[in-house]
């Protein structure tokens, strides 16, 4: 099978570049021109230059694969510029999935997020838990709403798509990093003094890979399943790397009106760097109001999706953050004058 891939340089894309070439199919991966591409680093793949933002050079990038996984999106939590967020999570979604249908992809998986599901106030959400557009906090869930609303628009037209929806991933390669791991980085480093009452699906990148070509293969067409591991209150997720680094989890539990001001403070910061990211921002604490809890049994029931235990998923990302923590200082030293 050969597999067009967004995304691949990217954390969750990357993991899913390996997991295809590890069964032997082909990749063609669609990159931007400006992309970081440690993460393709000794990968047998074919590179085409491609932007979401620019719908007119995913023209023929599709041409002669049987399928498309479309992972990437802009993630972030805080974006000075929302516009650019939704050309490349909306408006880039609909142009490549046209594509698919106009070269007729046999099958495609679209990899969505959690932020685009319902929340159960005191339980756990699934994938029929009653969600609306007035739920959706910030940008980047409006823009993945907005997102899969279309995909499903274009099922409906014949697209050829199964839907995934990711939880929380961590673990290597994670080089940006994502929101989740910055945490998981400065929890590390005994950076996170404190914590507020809130929780997480916590699930190892490499299984969310794997669930990506458990739907390629088993998924059922118009269908979406998440692919989440174990949910995890924030201070159980700290108590987990304080003992995997041998440190003294934080033991200080800070309410969310405290942090209000510090938020405002942060967000005028960094809108007047505009390179600067909050450390802490007004959509962030208006989630942390509930548990992000859910549950993958579909996908467990339907694909045999069966991810790993969050400690060990959680383990991996701390041993990763080290070593390349470990090795930016190798390389400063290196190129320190002596």
């Amino acid at each position: 099978m050969k597999a067009a891939l967004t995304g691949a340089s990217g954390f969750v894309g990357s993991a899913v570049a390996r997991a295809l070439l590890a069964r032997g199919h082909t990749v063609r991966v669609l990159v931007r021109s400006q992309s970081d591409d440690r993460n393709l680093t000794g990968l047998s793949v074919e590179r085409v230059v491609a932007d979401l933002s620019e719908p007119s050079s995913l023209r023929g990038t599709l041409d002669g694969c049987d399928a498309l996984f479309h992972v990437a999106a802009d993630y972030r939590l805080w974006v000075p510029d929302k516009a650019a967020m939704f050309r490349a999570n909306v408006e880039g979604t609909v142009a490549l999935m046209e594509e698919a249908l106009t070269v007729g992809t046999k099958r495609v998986v679209y990899t969505s997020s959690v932020a685009t599901l319902g929340i159960r106030a005191s339980g756990v959400a699934d994938e029929d838990t009653p969600v609306a557009w007035g739920d959706m906090i910030g940008p980047y869930k409006q823009s993945k709403f907005l997102a899969e609303e279309e995909v499903r628009r274009l099922i409906g037209q014949g697209l050829q798509a199964v839907i995934v929806n990711p939880s929380t991933p961590v673990g290597p390669r994670d080089i940006k990093p994502t929101p989740t791991g910055r945490v998981v980085r400065d929890a590390a480093r005994g950076k996170i003094p404190a914590y507020v009452d809130t929780g997480l699906n916590v699930v190892h990148v490499d299984d969310v890979a794997q669930g990506h070509l458990l739907a390629y293969e088993r998924g059922r067409i118009g269908e979406r399943y998440i692919l989440g591991g174990e949910n995890m209150s924030l201070q159980r997720i700290l108590q987990v790397i304080a003992g995997i680094v041998h440190r003294p989890p934080p033991r200080v539990r800070l309410s969310r009106h405290v942090l209000w001001p510090v938020a405002l403070v942060a967000q005028a910061y960094a809108s007047i760097r505009r390179t600067a990211i909050p450390l802490v921002t007004l959509d962030e604490l208006r989630m942390a109001r509930k548990h992000m809890f859910f549950s993958s049994e579909k996908a467990r029931r339907e694909l045999g999706y069966a991810p790993r235990a969050a400690d060990l998923a959680l383990a991996d990302a701390v041993a990763w953050f080290e070593g390349a923590y470990r090795g930016l200082h190798k390389e400063d030293e290196a190129g320190s004058p002596r």
